[in-house]
């Protein structure tokens, strides 16, 4: 077994113990590292990441998305193919609602016709309805694979806890923020966000533009 075969192998077991709530915003895992949580022993067993490359991720967080993630790998001399292969393991998750093209076209094996496909479906309210899409031209294996990248933003007013527990890996949907975001309701605006949970990580001013990547605020 070649050793990017024994790094999906590992990633698999890691993951397999994680049960999906009934809700689900955060797409269905399958063998995904966030680089913004995991621990650098992880990262480590990935294809092409380096001790020097792992340090470099643990310094630049928060990474707010694919791209910034991209750029880091890139200016570590990582190839496209190289980042493709270490994407197929670890990556941060894009918005399928807000998400540009560029950050989709980062997922691996993605198409300007995929892309299409998912913004002609905007906004996507669940990832059932997702699935069932998308598996209409690509099938159920692809739309499963697909969906693994990204989320659907949580609503600050509305959210359930079983929603926020989707996002508890990656270090959103925590008992934490779970009652801080519950907290402040109504939200009004998202300099409120900005303000009051700002107060939670005063020594890691960027945190807010991270949480902030996955909530929206209702109109």
């Amino acid at each position: 077994m070649t050793p990017f075969a024994l790094s999906v192998v590992a990633c698999t077991a890691l993951l397999s113990g994680i049960t999906e709530p009934a809700v689900a915003q955060l797409g269905r895992q399958r063998t995904l590292l966030e680089p913004n949580v995991s621990h650098d022993s992880l990262m480590l067993r990935l294809p092409h990441l380096t001790p020097v490359l792992v340090t470099a991720l643990r310094e630049a967080r928060p990474i707010l998305g694919p791209l910034p993630l991209d750029s880091i790998l890139a200016a570590g001399s990582l190839t496209p193919k190289q980042r493709e292969d270490l994407y197929r393991l670890m990556f941060v998750h894009v918005d399928v609602n807000r998400g540009s093209d560029a950050e989709l076209m980062l997922i691996p094996g993605m198409t300007t016709a995929k892309v299409g496909a998912i913004n002609a479906g905007r906004p996507w309210k669940s990832f059932e309805a997702f699935r069932a899409e998308v598996a209409k031209s690509g099938g159920a294996e692809e739309a499963a694979r697909i969906e693994q990248y990204l989320f659907i933003p949580v609503e600050l007013n509305t959210f359930t806890d079983d929603v926020m527990d989707t996002f508890a890996g990656i270090g959103v949907g925590t008992r934490r923020w779970k009652r801080e975001f519950a907290e402040y309701r109504p939200w009004k605006s998202m300099e409120q966000f900005d303000r009051e949970i700002g107060k939670y990580v005063r020594g890691n001013p960027k945190e807010v533009q991270r949480l902030k990547r996955y909530v929206i605020i209702a109109p």
